[in-house]
């Protein structure tokens, strides 16, 4: 079983840890020696004990407000899961008939006679001529 050293609050202990599990220990005393360095700024020098329980406390503290977040988050995603399995059950929507006008060819054939003779009447009243 290893052994490994961390330091908590200036202090140095060495713990054993399952093998593999040397980070792990590593990351947990890192974020316990953060809330030790926060209390021995703010109170001093104070017994180990206390300020591994203080520290303790402090970390339990925001875990448990990661919980409550989590817990949250997880009921919102159920919920959104529900919506969504229920939408996919649904059929799909029918496809809307969208109808596009189409102009008659005879008026067509008029609107270009028409429009020839404005261009033809242009050319006789045009001055250039």
């Amino acid at each position: 079983m290893p052994q490994v050293e961390i330091s908590i609050g200036g202090r140095t202990f060495e713990v054993a840890c399952q093998e593999g599990e040397e980070h792990f220990l590593h990351s947990a005393a890192a974020m316990l020696n953060i809330e030790a360095s926060h209390l021995a700024d703010q109170m001093g020098r104070m017994p180990e004990a206390r300020m591994l329980l203080m520290a303790g406390l402090m970390l339990a503290d925001k875990t448990a407000g990661l919980e409550d977040k989590m817990r949250k988050v997880e009921a919102e995603a159920a919920q959104l899961r529900a919506q969504y399995e229920t939408l996919q059950s649904q059929p799909a929507p029918a496809p809307e008939r969208i109808e596009v006008p189409v102009v008659p060819s005879g008026v067509v054939d008029t609107l270009a006679e028409i429009a020839a003779r404005a261009e033809a009447l242009a050319e006789q009243v045009s001055p250039d001529n």
